[in-house]
């Protein structure tokens, strides 16, 4: 499934801002074990911002270092392409059971 960064980026802060609004909306609630659980579900969500930001850098950069690789290097990107396409079209062709006449 193709799920666009932009996407993914706008549902999580939507899960972490409605998750903020259910904590301050119940904030009320009386318990100590209710207390718990409203912190560590903070934790998880402050956790998870950090996790997304963190690869989010980690694709950009990894991106960046592809494109750089594959614009620095084109010509031989491209022989090498051409190059594994005709060997796999030979390897094809000799497997085939219909031989031309």
């Amino acid at each position: 499934m193709n799920y666009p960064m932009s996407e993914l980026r706008n549902d999580v802060e939507n899960l972490a801002e409605d998750a903020g609004h259910l904590i301050d909306s119940t904030a009320s609630a009386a318990g100590a074990r209710y207390d718990e659980a409203c912190k560590g579900l903070s934790a998880v969500l402050d956790r998870g911002r950090d996790l997304y930001g963190i690869a989010r850098k980690r694709a950009v950069k990894e991106t960046r270092a592809a494109d750089f690789v594959l614009h620095d290097n084109l010509y031989q990107t491209v022989l090498i392409g051409i190059g594994v396409g005709a060997l796999l079209g030979f390897l094809v062709a000799r497997r085939s059971p219909c031989k031309p006449d």
